[in-house]
């Protein structure tokens, strides 16, 4: 297969993106954001004025997937208000709208994927270039991939039944799209030049396929997944929950969870808080009211004995809006917010798994493994370079940067965060860099950020110069 899109498969691509912005201009026309106060937000006392903040009212992004979680906190606690923050929430159709909101001015802050800021810095083919930054991590984990029921029929199986056999997943993931026509050979992800296109990619070419010249890659926007694979746009997406839960046999019945995102990289960051370079350095208490507000929201939605709760509020139409027409309330969001993940399957067998670590918005579980002073919202700078060796890889630029440290140090602000966070008395991690240890990777390659580039040149499976197109 070439990497040159036939006709056929052009209009392919573009009949699954039109009927995805048909819907979500949809969403667009009808606000649902979440508006004004709540009773329980206005009880809060603020512990800073709105007066000693350059510019109080702000608008805020956020976009229809489990982890708009902590904005709906911050926002029905009380936590913006606590710190002198009147914001306008403004419920996103996808992902590039949210980091394009940002860019032209339209949204203060909002979420990002993961390689948005970093790949908004480099340049990369399929990013807007702009000096976009980030200060806190708004979690780790809560993503997967869905594959349908094509897959399933044909012998693939959810990855931890393959006992870490990468192996025999990938020989028979390599005769899966053997016998594959080049139409049905898609997968779908919420944006270009970002950590699902990655992961991905990383899994694909870890199992011997090459995502440049063996299958194609469309932008769907998170709540268009589902219907788009049940008519056939795709085999497989990466996105993240609800919208793998609600592939599964017992909901939509399309698809199953092939893996959370956790199995391709344990501990990923998965959104950040982005805002442009400029909202930083005009705004400064503003930014550091917001980080400490979103901080608080995090810390809340990552202690267990709140998840349930935090389960049935993103339900809320103003949110994810994802309630069952039966069935709990919470039975799309409970599963990667409480941790009891449900990988489906066409077998009748129940393949749930708990586990503290499905989400993490602050604390990180006592078996897992991190550094002195580390949780879940602090970034590490290293993980920035990482995500340039997947830029890189994949052709979306043509080298690792050779001021890379200088660019991770730029786009993700490590520094203030240490700072708020000592404001709030919360300890971190003295280094900006750590080494990723092979165990963590799902084809057990570890990634040590004082060399980039030795890392990128030990994949044979890779782009030499910029081949793929894009659309977001």
């Amino acid at each position: 297969m070439s990497n040159s899109w036939t006709r056929r498969e052009f209009l392919l691509g573009a009949g699954a993106m039109a009927s995805g912005a048909a819907l979500s201009s949809c969403q667009i026309s009808a606000d649902r954001s979440a508006q004004g106060l709540t009773e329980e937000a206005r009880a809060i006392a603020p512990v800073i004025r709105s007066e000693e903040l350059e510019k109080p009212d702000i608008t805020v992004g956020y976009v229809p997937v489990n982890d708009c979680a902590p904005f709906a906190i911050a926002w029905k606690k009380g936590f913006f208000r606590k710190y002198g923050l009147n914001v306008r929430l403004s419920r996103e159709a996808s992902w590039a709208t949210s980091r394009d909101g940002l860019i032209f001015g339209r949204l203060d802050a909002s979420p990002v994927v993961s390689g948005a800021v970093t790949n908004a810095r480099i340049g990369a083919e399929g990013a807007r270039h702009a000096p976009l930054c980030a200060g806190m991590v708004i979690h780790r984990h809560g993503n997967a991939m869905t594959m349908n029921k094509d897959m399933w029929d044909f012998g693939l199986r959810p990855w931890h039944e393959y006992n870490g056999d990468l192996e025999t997943f990938g020989k028979q993931f390599r005769t899966y799209f053997d016998n594959q026509p080049p139409e049905r050979r898609v997968w779908a992800v919420v944006l270009s030049s970002a950590i699902y296109e990655y992961f991905a990619r990383y899994l694909s070419a870890a199992a011997g396929v090459d995502p440049l010249k063996e299958f194609r890659i469309i932008i769907v926007p998170p709540p268009q997944m589902v219907t788009n694979m049940r008519i056939g746009s795709m085999q497989a997406y990466m996105v993240a929950e609800p919208w793998n839960t609600r592939a599964i046999t017992g909901n939509m019945n399309v698809g199953f969870t092939f893996a959370q995102g956790k199995e391709i990289w344990l501990g990923h960051p998965d959104r950040l808080l982005g805002v442009m370079e400029s909202f930083i350095t005009q705004y400064p208490k503003t930014y550091r009211s917001l980080l400490k507000a979103m901080i608080e929201a995090c810390q809340y939605c990552g202690k267990p004995e709140n998840s349930a709760e935090v389960a049935t509020l993103i339900t809320e139409r103003s949110f994810t809006g994802a309630k069952p027409k039966k069935g709990p309330v919470d039975k799309f969001t409970r599963p990667g917010i409480v941790g009891e993940y449900n990988y489906g399957g066409f077998d009748g067998k129940k393949r749930v798994i708990s586990s503290a670590d499905t989400t993490l918005f602050f604390d990180l579980p006592n078996d897992f493994p991190k550094q002195p002073g580390e949780h879940s919202t602090f970034m590490w700078r290293s993980r920035s370079l990482w995500l340039m060796t997947q830029a890189a890889r994949w052709g979306q630029i043509e080298d690792i940067p050779k001021d890379a440290n200088q660019i991770a140090a730029q786009g993700w602000r490590t520094d203030i965060y240490r700072e708020v966070a000592a404001d709030l008395g919360i300890a971190c991690p003295k280094d900006d860099y750590k080494v990723e240890p092979p165990e963590a990777f799902i084809d057990q390659k570890g990634f040590d950020p004082s060399d980039p580039v030795g890392y990128l040149n030990s994949f044979e499976i890779r782009a030499n110069r910029p081949t793929a197109i894009y659309m977001s």
